[in-house]
């Protein structure tokens, strides 16, 4: 969350990032409910002074043997106040918490204004699509033909937004996110953590999906724990409520999860195949890191995930999200888009966001600089590295034959015990 004081201090500015993010926050009833705050703070230190001058007093009074009921009065008066006015101070925080939780991040002056995604930029592009002497069969018909991707079946047993994948279509996923995590551990210094795939309360308020997006998570209500939307939401909670070292920073892991969402498919939007769905499989990317190197962090971040692409030899595009595209706990984020021949359009495997000290000021995670006795808020990372199945898709489609085979890609043939071809 954002610090009350720098709301407090730029409240335009606040404001004209909610309007550009197109979210919804009442600074002026937050304002004005710390104005009343503060007041009624200054009423009680009066009070507790008043009742200090008056325990002195009766302490006295007592030493010279002196009626004291009137002082004892005036005291439980005061005592009375301060009670009611405490109480009144704690829904007032309360309130203010609550209205702290719905204010987004501030966007880094480097992201451009827009409404929707048709304001993101394209930074750079990489590799050409794949031409064919044939029409390129969408997923969906490869994974019928090899009998790798199983939907009927997976309606069946959990309903439309599932997958089922048999045979070489499961090996392959499975060669996908363990040649990720080696590459992500071994060459780009993360470390491997598998985290719950359910978590609190306090986990979802952390990263910021709650309390804006509790309607778009699965809830298991008895327990009050969420099906995690990423493991970012695990992984970046590792350090909440803690105090790190200099030395500890900077902190990378890397973590497979299941993902479920709730919102996948909805509209009616790109709901056939495996590009919408309620659960998959992704690798992600976190890091925590000192705020002058959070942006150098973040270009290294969106690398680390592009490589991947690169490896796979799948063509892909960078995007820099616009204002109305951005999380609400962003500050800048990148997309990484592979290219699928099949349905012939980009499709996102990868955001990378910089979240600043949003995230830890609302985990406390912090740090203390060498020879400085003040504690410092991490700026906090996270990015897919990457998400399937949507890199399946673009393997698929991008790698397929006239024959309807799908060649595998050289640097997973030995996840794939040597297999060139799933015929």
């Amino acid at each position: 969350m954002l610090d009350l004081r720098f709301i407090r201090e730029n409240s335009d500015m606040v404001r004209e990032a909610i309007k550009n993010k197109g979210e919804k926050a009442d600074v002026d009833l937050l304002l004005s409910l710390d104005r009343k705050r503060r007041s009624l703070l200054m009423k009680v230190d009066e009070l507790r002074h008043q009742k200090n001058v008056v325990s002195e007093k009766i302490a006295q009074m007592k030493k010279e043997n002196r009626e004291i009921r009137a002082e004892i009065e005036e005291m439980r008066k005061v005592s009375d106040q301060i009670d009611a006015l405490d109480e009144e101070l704690k829904e007032l925080e309360e309130k203010i918490k609550r209205l702290l939780l719905s204010v987004p991040n501030i966007p880094h002056e480097s992201v451009p204004i827009g409404s929707d995604e048709d304001s993101n930029v394209v930074i750079r592009t990489w590799g050409k699509p794949p031409r064919f002497d044939f029409e390129p069969r969408p997923h969906w018909e490869l994974g019928q033909i090899l009998g790798i991707l199983d939907l009927p079946k997976a309606a069946k047993v959990a309903g439309s937004g599932f997958l089922v994948l048999t045979g070489k279509g499961a090996r392959l996923q499975r060669a996908l996110i363990n040649f990720m995590l080696d590459l992500h551990t071994k060459k780009h210094g993360y470390k491997e953590i598998l985290p719950p795939f359910m978590v609190n309360r306090a986990s979802m308020t952390g990263t910021g999906q709650l309390p804006k997006l509790e309607e778009d998570m699965y809830l298991c209500e008895k327990d009050d724990l969420f099906l995690i939307p990423t493991a970012e939401v695990p992984v970046t909670n590792l350090h909440r409520e803690e105090n790190l070292k200099e030395d500890d920073l900077p902190i990378y892991y890397t973590a497979y999860s299941a993902c479920f969402r709730r919102e996948a498919g909805a509209y009616g939007k790109d709901t056939r195949g495996m590009i919408r769905v309620h659960q998959f499989d992704k690798v992600e990317l976190v890091k925590f890191v000192k705020p002058d190197t959070s942006y150098e962090e973040l270009e290294n971040l969106v690398k680390d995930a592009e490589e991947v692409l690169q490896l796979l030899n799948l063509p892909y595009r960078v995007r820099v999200l616009c204002t109305g595209d951005l999380s609400f706990a962003a500050a800048k984020c990148y997309d990484i888009e592979a290219w699928a021949s099949g349905v012939e359009k980009y499709l996102e495997v990868s955001s990378c966001s910089n979240f600043e000290d949003f995230q830890a000021r609302r985990m406390g995670v912090r740090f203390r600089p060498k020879g400085v006795g003040k504690l410092q808020y991490v700026h906090t990372l996270n990015g897919s590295g990457v998400a399937l199945p949507r890199t399946m898709i673009a393997l698929l489609e991008n790698c397929q034959t006239e024959q309807g085979t799908v060649i595998i890609p050289e640097v997973l043939r030995p996840y794939m015990d040597g297999i060139e071809e799933i015929k």
